[in-house]
This record gives C-alpha cells, sequence and structure tokens, in this order.
C-alpha cells in the first residue's frame, strides 16, 4: 500500500482557507494528481485542507472521505518563552526543547510536564487511535512496532492535511519522535510525502518514507513554493519570517 500525505496550500490561518498563491498551487497539484493513479482520497475537515482538494477531486470526477484526527494537530501549551497558552505544542525555541532529552525518544517524548498539561497526550492517542484503525480497514494491523498484512493490496491512497499531524503519523509509523520530525523537517505548501509498505516476509509489513515534501509540481510551472511552514535563514533577513 501507498500513502501520499499532502500538505494543504498556502494558507489564510485567519479564514482557514488559502491565499491567491495557495489557489494557484491547488490548481498546479491538481495536474499532477490528475497523472497519478489513486484508489481513494481523504481529507482533513478543516477549510485550507479542503480547499487544496477541489481542484483535484474535480479533475478526477472523485469525491474525498472527511477524517476529524487529519485536522492540523495543534494542542495548545505554556511554552517555556512564553506565559500565555498560544503556542502549538511542538513550536518551540531550539534552545529550549534540545534540553529535554526525552524529546529525542520515541517512547518518551510525551513523558514532558509542559505537555501533559495541554492535553497533548489525549490528542495523540486520538490521532494515532484513528491512523492504526484506517490502516486496519485497509489490511494492517499493528502489531507491537510493525504491521500485520493481513489483507496486502497495492492501492495508493491520498491524504490531504497538514505538516503538524502528518509528522505525528510519520513518527508512529518508522518508530521515530514526532517532535524531531517538527523540527529536523520542512513540508511546504501543497508538498507531497510518499509512504509505502515493505513486506519482506509474508504477513509482515513495515512502512518506508520514500520521498518527504516533494514540490517538483510547483518547480515544473515555475513557481517558487511559499515560505509557510519555515522561519528566516538568517535573523538579519527582516523580509522573512521571525515566529
Amino acid at each position: 500500500m501507498r500513502l501520499l500525505f499532502i500538505r494543504h496550500g498556502d494558507p489564510d490561518y485567519v479564514n482557514d482557507s488559502l491565499t491567491e498563491k495557495g489557489m494557484r498551487e491547488a490548481a498546479l497539484l491538481s495536474d499532477r494528481i490528475a497523472k497519478t493513479h489513486i484508489d481513494e482520497y481523504y481529507v482533513s475537515p478543516l477549510g485550507r485542507a479542503r480547499e487544496t482538494a477541489r481542484p483535484s477531486l474535480e479533475k478526477v470526477g472523485k469525491e474525498a472521505v472527511t477524517l476529524d484526527w487529519l485536522r492540523e494537530f495543534d494542542p495548545r501549551i505554556i511554552r517555556p518563552d512564553s506565559p500565555e497558552r498560544t503556542h502549538v505544542c511542538w513550536d518551540w525555541l531550539p534552545q529550549d526543547w534540545t534540553e529535554r532529552e526525552h524529546f529525542y525518544r520515541y517512547d518518551e517524548w510525551l513523558n514532558d510536564e509542559i505537555l501533559n498539561e495541554g492535553n497533548v497526550r489525549e490528542r495523540t492517542q486520538y490521532v494515532l487511535g484513528g491512523m492504526d484503525s484506517f490502516l486496519s480497514a485497509h489490511g494492517y494491523e499493528r502489531d507491537k512496532h510493525y504491521y500485520r498484512a493481513v489483507r496486502p493490496n497495492n492501492d495508493t491512497i491520498a491524504l490531504f492535511c497538514h505538516f503538524g499531524v502528518t509528522a505525528l503519523i510519520l513518527g508512529h509509523l518508522i518508530g521515530a519522535s514526532p517532535m524531531v520530525l517538527w523540527h529536523g523537517l520542512c513540508a511546504a505548501p501543497t508538498s507531497v510525502t510518499t509512504v509505502y509498505t515493505e513486506e519482506r516476509r509474508p504477513g509482515i509489513a513495515s512502512f518506508r518514507i520514500a520521498s518527504y515534501g516533494d514540490i517538483s509540481h510547483l518547480y515544473i510551472a515555475d513557481e517558487p513554493p511559499a515560505f509557510s511552514a519555515r522561519f528566516r535563514e538568517c535573523y538579519m533577513n527582516e523580509d522573512e519570517r521571525r515566529d
């Protein structure tokens, strides 16, 4: 089985929609999707993901099933550098999260007092439980840190969603702390991340990331990637966001 995690286009977060650039990106993405054999389509309930999916679905004449657990992973915390509960749980300053060794460990990253106060564990269980139930319905049942291929298949499934929830799910699939993925990877708007199963022995499957954050559909059209999800490359670059 192959999973395509597709991040939404350049966002207008205030209105939970897309900017004009995001709409152009979604249209270019649809050209790529139309050339790809996809068996099923799923989408986050949030507007920016649905607007990104719309041109692709219209072009292929399909409908997407909405999955609530695909919404952005955004429980709020009181970050060490701020007294207000206004920060998304995975948006930490490097000098703060790297001091907490448990954030590097797949089975310990949730054992943090700040995350516990922000209801992060409950939201994590909701998302990952949803993902495992989804995979089970598609023939792959989790068994500790791998999956039983009960009904192995070569289906390709598209999931239009968000950067934060994708990193959380990828960490679950490959056995990595999502905190490292949230801070070590950057997926530009409308980027496509491809994950596939490997079954080296009958009935035992694992997931591998074949490509992460691919935006070749933008490069082909000479459309520069949006800066969303990134921070300024150098602090002196005042035309790029710092926080």
